[in-house]
């Protein structure tokens, strides 16, 4: 269809790079907005997405997957720095998100506070936290009329979620950071029970794979354990919360298997963590299987027997770096700053200290610089500092790698996917492996990699499928058979049901409208039968439960004689009986002033008749009175005028013929000519014959419905013409000709009308 509407995706940040996750969605008149991050290589205005192309005052939504800074640190600045408040738009993430996400934020603005490049206040981040609206994993919230949506899990951190949106029937799936990999603590992604149109997802790995779970552990540990043994000090970046937690419970299990290493101290060097420690308790009961067998059985998975906070006391880290071996995991993850900076140029020149970088690494970061291994670096004082400590990459980033992100992009079957959070050259192959992939299997799936700013426009097929349910649902229908139902339309969904299921699972109620139109009429009852059956056939006559006289139109439209110079139109409305009574109501507003068409041509070979002039009494006013011949053909003539059009009488002149047997003699007959065919009625014996068969046909049947409406033609024509008996002008014709009966007429049917216009 030409105006069907387009879905609009514009990146403000997260396209082809990994950082300030940011996806705005339009669709017929809504907005929602994904995510609302920072990127982590830049500090101030210059971390924030692209807000400036954006009128926030028309946001209806914006859902937040995870805490992590990247993908939730810019909502403050959105809600209390932009025109965001002054619209109706709300705020939503999950319980356990909106909870880390207040520590989060606290510790982002006591580090930004030190510098120049505060985005805002503690005041706005505590305004922006009241305003947002948690909600639970697979709970459907409505946004607004048209507006919905369902969250999900998604792995990667406690509370991540992916939304299942629908705008106005148009479903889009938006994963964020998502793993399909279970692990120490955390469930896997799930898959949506419904396809989506459109499934906006990550490729931070793009085609890469990364080693399992098992093998990875088990590198990790040995690895940690071989820095420990000799002499030196661990130190692991990692974010306060998500990975970290997990490489707390690898450690924890290792260092209970290993009493040779319970004198080598695990340092835990963040009080955010400690203060969300009780979040992770207290949010159990989403984590997978593992953690909540323990907890019921009171064994605490998150109070760990190895591990300790770092002193509270200033330079704690000279302390550890001065004393024996021991294992740090200090954040931030990027290295760029805090503990985890201080802590490498402390040990950066010894080689018996080793780093692990855990996580991904952003480009533009420390911690994507050093696992290239330069020999030296820039310290934050501005120092050249030689690098000598080992550096190991082992990723516990909880993103999905190439086999597990295209087996889901699969499983799910969007018509459209969009790749978001990932660096320009792994988008690209993802991209091509992708659409390498459904040319083999000749499926028509579009993959797009938008750059931040660039608006994807996405059209659909217009067909949308409706769901039986119900009575109807209970035998699945063959092939050729027709379901018929009500068709309940919601938000462009679409359901069909048996209407006697119409309460049970839509709250509603049939009812039937009975309509009226009261009509004012100067003509009589009769006449208005007359044409009615001219328009549609047979029409029922009788009397309703009142008494009143009632012609029941195509068994639809009752017309009622309520008062003397009334009628009364009565039907259930619907549309197609609504276009009945609109034509019945037509017709009878019009027989008043319908004119009279036929002519008797008055020449040799024919007459006309014309009507009578105004001054003159009406042919049909009188019908008692009526014994002319003349006056019965001049009915039969206008009843064939009104079906076909001008029609002729041909008379014989007197002394025409005279010679000729009286079998052999011309009859007097009328002429019907329609489409260049001809049919001639012989109005002695009432037969038809024509050239064409077709219209011999629809002559034959009007005359029959002619000849049953006006009177007999019993009496002699005009003078000179021969007088048809009844026997010979009805019984021949009606009898052996057309095969029925006429009945009589009284003179109230017998009354003459008019030819409707």
């Amino acid at each position: 269809m030409a105006d069907t509407p387009t879905l609009s995706v514009t990146m403000l940040g997260a396209g082809q790079e990994v950082g300030r996750s940011c996806c705005v969605l339009h669709y017929r008149g809504k907005t929602i907005v994904c995510d609302a991050g920072v990127h982590p290589a830049h500090s101030g205005m210059a971390s924030l997405p692209f807000i400036d192309d954006l009128d926030w005052s028309t946001v209806d939504a914006i859902l937040i997957t995870h805490f992590h800074l990247d993908h939730a640190a810019a909502l403050t600045y959105i809600t209390e720095k932009t025109n965001f408040g002054d619209g109706k738009g709300k705020v939503y993430m999950t319980h356990p998100t909106k909870a880390v996400h207040k520590f989060m934020m606290q510790d982002y603005v006591r580090m930004s506070s030190s510098t120049s490049d505060a985005l805002f206040s503690p005041l706005d981040m505590t305004k922006s936290l009241a305003a947002i609206i948690p909600v639970s994993v697979h709970q459907l919230i409505t946004v607004c009329p048209g507006v919905s949506f369902t969250p999900y899990h998604a792995g990667h951190v406690l509370g991540a979620c992916m939304f299942l949106i629908d705008i106005y029937g148009l479903k889009i799936l938006y994963t964020g950071d998502y793993s399909r990999e279970e692990d120490r603590h955390l469930v896997k992604a799930e898959l949506p029970p419904v396809r989506p149109d459109v499934l906006i997802v990550e490729s931070t790995f793009g085609t890469q794979t990364l080693e399992g779970r098992e093998e990875k552990e088990q590198r990790f540990t040995n690895l940690v354990h071989s820095i420990v043994k000799r002499n030196g000090h661990c130190l692991l970046p990692t974010f306060a919360l998500g990975r970290a937690q997990e490489l707390l419970l690898i450690l924890d299990e290792y260092w209970k298997k290993h009493p040779d290493l319970h004198n080598i101290p695990i340092y835990y060097a963040s009080s955010l963590a400690r203060k969300c420690m009780s979040v992770y308790q207290t949010y159990i009961h989403t984590m997978n299987a593992n953690i909540r067998s323990r907890f019921a059985k009171r064994d605490n998975p998150f109070v760990f027997k190895h591990i300790s906070n770092v002193p509270p006391q200033r330079g704690w880290e000279k302390k550890i770096a001065e004393g024996p071996p021991c294992v740090v995991l200090a954040s931030p993850g990027f290295m760029d700053n805090g503990p985890s900076r201080e802590l490498f140029e402390l040990w950066a020149s010894d080689s018996r200290n080793g780093l692990i970088v855990t996580g991904y690494s952003i480009e533009g970061t420390l911690a994507r610089e050093i696992t290239n291994e330069p020999e030296e670096f820039t310290s934050m004082k501005g120092n050249t500092i030689q690098r000598k400590i080992s550096v190991e990459g082992i990723s516990f980033s909880a993103h999905v790698d190439f086999s597990q992100n295209s087996e889901f992009i699969e499983l799910v079957g969007a018509q459209h996917v969009v790749l978001v959070h990932g660096e320009q050259t792994a988008m690209g192959r993802l991209r091509a492996a992708m659409n390498s992939r459904y040319k083999e299997r000749n499926e028509d799936v579009k993959i797009h990699t938008p750059r931040n700013l660039e608006t994807l426009q996405l059209s659909f097929r217009g067909e949308r499928v409706a769901k039986a349910i119900g009575a109807l649902a209970d035998k699945p229908p063959q092939t050729g058979d027709v379901l018929s139902g009500l068709l309940v339309a919601k938000d462009y969904s679409y359901t069909l049901l048996d209407p006697r299921d119409l309460r049970d699972f839509a709250g509603l109620t049939t009812c039937t409208v009975t309509q009226r139109q009261k009509i004012a009429l100067g003509v009589g009852w009769a006449l208005v039968r007359w044409h009615l059956e001219g328009m549609y056939g047979t029409v029922e006559e009788g009397l309703d439960k009142d008494g009143i006289p009632t012609m029941r139109v195509m068994g639809i439209v009752d017309v009622k004689q309520t008062a003397e110079h009334e009628l009364t139109l009565e039907w259930e409305s619907s549309s197609s009986n609504d276009m009945i009574a609109d034509s019945t109501l037509a017709l009878i507003t019009g027989i008043d002033k319908s004119p009279a068409s036929v002519k008797l041509t008055t020449n040799s070979h024919s007459h006309s008749y014309e009507h009578s002039d105004p001054g003159h009494v009406h042919p049909h006013a009188n019908p008692e009175g009526e014994a002319s011949s003349v006056m019965r053909i001049q009915r039969l003539a206008m009843f064939l005028e009104a079906h076909f059009g001008e029609v002729e009488l041909h008379m014989p002149e007197p002394d025409e013929d005279a010679e000729l047997p009286e079998d052999e003699r011309r009859q007097p007959a009328l002429l019907v000519e329609l489409d260049h065919a001809e049919a001639e009625i012989n109005l002695v014996t009432l037969v038809v014959n024509s050239s064409s068969d077709t219209l011999k046909k629809r002559v034959e049947a009007v005359l029959d419905m002619a000849l049953t409406t006006v009177s007999s033609l019993s009496e002699s024509f005009v003078s000179g013409i021969p007088v048809v008996s009844d026997d010979v002008a009805l019984g021949l014709s009606q009898q052996d000709k057309l095969g029925a009966s006429v009945p009589e007429i009284d003179s109230a049917s017998a009354v003459a009308m008019e030819v409707a216009a």
